[in-house]
């Protein structure tokens, strides 16, 4: 087995460490195109129990991580809330662990065949993409839930975190590694870039000489606009969650604060929070209901004229706020007129991201679901759902909201492309 790769504190051998790690990578991604499910299987089976039984040593790190954080002085505390991680949060991890294990193996799956008029027999068959890049902040459990999806699809991938998840990211891929070690699979499979000099970055968008087939980038919008601008290879772009909640003029009243409640302040910092709430000219008498309980759940409200009269305590809304993904305690309100009003506010300042309608009127609903272009879209349920391990993914790489490959939670399926496997007897094309 090679020798692992050290930490740099400088640019002088940036160039050559970025240039070794990516020749690693990419002979681990054919190994492990051609290793069969059982093998990528127990080695998620070791890096579960390496999870739980380093569990203290994962927490330790992630302490120091936060600590250095709030002396910054910089961090908000929805930033904090996404970096810090609890047993109930590393359980998480090594659950989802267990899951993506027990889901079906997507490689050398035939997702079609048929037979040509000549004899040929042609199908379509799932393969890996082959390293995967994964740039990502704060949140440091990406490092886990990209570095299982990659290898049960048979991808290598090289994780590059953020400044501040550095130490808990270092403690979480020891794990991985110790899996891949027992399950004799290249440690190599999952690389966490050893440094945070953010060159590294700029390397892994310039594709590293070809080694890179795919750049997934998990962080907030100047990251992702800077990995659409200087990408050299594809990008599963995952844009800002400007989600929005509908509240229809048919919807149950108790039903509808639940939600909204759940949408906006279960965890405010995550890209599956409502940011925009759009209520129903004819759901007036709900319209008060819904805005106190925000404020008295100490989530600010900026409202349109109707939502400012409702209760004093709601600040004006500017037109910013209808494009802000605030990912904290704070929500723009506005009323609409019915479903068309919603489904025109949400094409013109959502993200393409989450929205949801919560309505009895199945017509309203069904409009909903068909007219709006998000990637996920929800009938009375909460916008936080929006997440692979909701879907029964196990875990996701992040909400791809563009239009090509993959839309939605990136599972492991998600992380395939296909061939075509021809047979023939002798056919030659006249």
């Amino acid at each position: 087995m090679a020798a692992p790769l050290k930490a740099v504190d400088g640019n002088a051998d940036l160039q050559a460490l970025m240039s070794d790690l990516a020749s690693r990578a990419r002979a681990a991604a054919r190994v492990l195109a051609l290793a069969p499910p059982e093998q990528k299987n127990r080695a998620l089976e070791a890096m579960e129990r390496a999870i739980r039984a380093n569990s203290a040593a994962i927490l330790a790190a992630n302490a120091e991580d936060v600590a250095e954080a709030r002396a910054s002085g910089n961090a908000t505390s929805s930033f904090i809330d996404r970096l810090t991680l609890t047993e109930g949060r590393v359980e998480g991890m090594a659950e989802g662990i267990g899951i993506v294990r027990g889901i079906a193996d997507p490689i050398g799956i035939v997702t079609e065949s048929w037979q040509r008029p000549n004899g040929m027999t042609i199908e379509r068959v799932r393969v890996p993409l082959g390293v995967v890049g994964v740039i990502f902040e704060s949140r440091p459990n990406v490092a886990a839930d990209a570095g299982v999806l990659c290898l049960k699809s048979g991808n290598a991938v090289i994780l590059r975190g953020g400044s501040d998840s550095f130490r808990s990211c270092r403690a979480i891929h020891e794990c991985l590694v110790q899996g891949l070690r027992e399950a004799g699979l290249p440690e190599a499979a999952i690389t966490l870039v050893p440094t945070r000099d953010r060159a590294a970055v700029g390397m892994m968008l310039s594709g590293l000489n070809g080694a890179i087939d795919v750049i997934v980038p998990r962080g907030g919008k100047s990251l992702v606009a800077r990995v659409e601008q200087e990408a050299r290879v594809p990008v599963f772009a995952h844009l800002e969650g400007v989600n929005h909640v509908y509240v229809d003029g048919s919807a149950d009243l108790a039903m509808a604060k639940s939600i909204v409640l759940n949408a906006k302040m279960r965890r405010t910092g995550v890209c599956g929070a409502a940011e925009t709430l759009l209520v129903d000219r004819a759901a007036a008498s709900s319209l008060t209901p819904l805005v106190q309980m925000l404020l008295d759940a100490g989530c600010e409200v900026r409202g349109d004229d109707a939502v400012q009269k409702a209760d004093a305590r709601v600040k004006p809304a500017s037109e910013e706020d209808w494009d802000t993904e605030y990912l904290d305690a704070i929500i723009a309100a506005k009323v609409v007129d019915g479903v068309d009003g919603a489904i025109a506010h949400i094409q013109s300042h959502g993200s393409h991201h989450t929205d949801a309608i919560v309505s009895a009127d199945e017509g309203a609903a069904n409009r909903f679901l068909s007219e709006v272009d998000s990637a996920i879209v929800l009938h009375n349920a909460s916008t936080q759902f929006a997440d692979g391990g909701e879907f029964g993914f196990g875990a996701e790489i992040g909400i791809a909201t563009g239009r090509f490959h993959a839309r939605g939670p990136v599972g492991a399926e998600q992380l395939t492309s296909f061939k075509y496997r021809v047979r023939g007897t002798g056919q030659t094309r006249p």
